[in-house]
């Protein structure tokens, strides 16, 4: 019975913790982004750039360069994909998204560089960057039928338009621009503009018995609940219930339970912007540059929101719940059994089987990845810990591009966009290519030599190559063949 509770309490102490931490800045915005998307972007402006028929040398790159620029969560960029995959792209480019955007994008680099090396962040981008493209035109190759099938499915009706309206553009870039100003941490961003202490003598009381209900080791990278994340997770509450209301039937009007719910999730990301910190005899409020920042982008999403058609702005929330209801869920079922799997799983496990850089150390590493996900930015020092205690770079470098995809709240909720067949073909690519990535830096850095590790990876580029595009060369692909 204690061990049961032992696996319980760690699922929800995990998933507080996440909720308190994580969802709101990136994934609420990441949510409306993806409905922005779906229901607003003509179908020819993502195919053009993004679609199976675009040329690979131009799909494949504009996927990666979109990733580079989005410093998200794996759970963050599913609904993104699930936006633009929805709207037309091919497989192909989706996936190389997908793969590239956590683990390849610009702050995760330049983190990873400060933390473990200039050495292990230069592996790091131009292995994603190389097998993220690979992983992508081999799903093409694999899936070519699913794929022409469903780029005959997707949106038919936006196929003879070409441009987004303006008011659509604007909406869509205030809501990136949201999605900046709550993630990046940069100055003035993380300023501090003025602090006011509120009389509130209960708020160091309440934030001991959070740490006493959560209870962290943060050397583990793990995370507790603080009172600013328990009036966060009270809001989250209060904007499902209300949304359920508000958006369900919003194709038929809105009602005053839609307005409740935006204005409560607007509330939600200014106050998840703002600092809120127990201090002796009251609580401390900080209005930061992020506040400001996400203020005024929300002002510019409700001043473009406002110029859209009834049909447009309704589709559009409609479509952005539709995710909700389809990744959320998978998402919190993901991130309560990861938490109940990390009460068995010992980090010095870890360190004694992927000491050296073996087959059997970068499984175990790719493994790793899967039940010891970690957010966007925490795997680095987490990883600096587990360097520091005898982990072989190798292991650690599969490790670090199999955590940000193949963690499993990311697999259910791929599944739920591409189908379990689908989602199995990428994650074992991941997981294949992981442990490729792994042992070609591991074999560098105990002393192979480097041209034959370029040789290497120059007959793979080729192989991938030469084979989409002979698959490219036997012509137009009818769907119902």
């Amino acid at each position: 019975m204690d061990w049961m509770l032992k696996l319980l309490h760690g699922g929800a102490g995990s998933l507080a913790s996440y909720l308190a931490a994580h969802v709101l800045l990136c994934l609420l915005p990441a949510f409306f982004i993806a409905g922005a998307m779906a229901a607003l972007i003509p179908k020819a402006s993502i195919t053009r750039w993004l679609g199976r028929t675009t040329p690979a040398y131009v799909s494949y790159p504009a996927a990666a360069l979109a990733g580079s620029l989005i410093a998200v969560c794996s759970c963050t960029i599913v609904p993104l994909f699930a936006g633009i995959y929805r709207k037309g792209a091919g497989i192909g480019p989706a996936v190389t998204f997908l793969f590239f955007a956590p683990a390849g994008n610009v702050m995760a680099l330049a983190y990873t560089g400060s933390i473990l090396g200039p050495e292990f962040a230069m592996a790091r981008v131009v292995l994603c960057l190389l097998f993220g493209i690979g992983i992508g035109l081999l799903m093409s190759l694999i899936f070519w039928r699913d794929d022409a099938t469903h780029d005959a499915e997707t949106d038919d009706a936006f196929a003879d338009q070409a441009q987004i309206a303006p008011a659509a553009l604007g909406v869509l870039l205030s809501l990136v621009a949201l999605l900046i100003a709550g993630t990046l941490k940069l100055w003035p961003l993380t300023s501090t503009v003025g602090t006011v202490t509120l009389p509130l003598s209960w708020a160091q009381a309440w934030q001991d018995t959070l740490f006493a209900w959560v209870p962290f080791d943060a050397a583990k990278g793990e995370e507790g609940v603080s009172l600013q994340g328990s009036v966060l997770i009270a809001l989250l509450i209060m904007i499902a219930t209300t949304a359920w209301k508000g958006m369900e039937n919003i194709m038929d009007g809105a009602n005053r339970w839609t307005w409740v719910a935006i204005g409560l999730a607007a509330t939600t990301l200014l106050v998840a912007a703002a600092r809120l910190t127990p201090v002796p005899g009251g609580l401390e409020f900080a209005l930061t540059g992020r506040v400001l920042g996400v203020g005024l982008t929300l002002w510019a999403v409700w001043h473009f929101a406002r110029q859209l058609p009834a049909d447009d702005w309704q589709a559009w929330l409609w479509e952005a719940w539709r995710f909700v209801k389809q990744i959320f869920v998978l998402l919190i079922v993901g991130v309560f059994i990861v938490g109940m799997v990390r009460q068995l799983i010992r980090p010095e496990w870890i360190e004694a089987v992927a000491g050296s850089n073996t087959v059997q150390a970068n499984a175990v590493a790719v493994g790793f990845g899967v039940f010891m996900y970690f957010p966007t930015l925490v795997e680095v020092p987490v990883a600096r810990m587990f360097l520091d205690l005898g982990m072989h770079p190798g292991p650690l470098l599969a490790y670090l591009m199999a955590d940000p995809e193949l963690s499993l709240q990311s697999m259910l909720m791929v599944a739920a966009v591409i189908g379990r067949t689908k989602t199995a073909g990428y994650v074992s690519l991941v997981a294949l290519f992981s442990m490729c990535a792994g042992f070609i830096y591991g074999s560098w850095i105990d002393g192979a030599i480097l041209q034959s590790i370029a040789m290497a990876l120059g007959l793979f580029s080729f192989v991938v190559a030469a084979s989409y595009f002979w698959s490219r060369a036997r012509g137009p692909i009818n769907p119902q063949a």
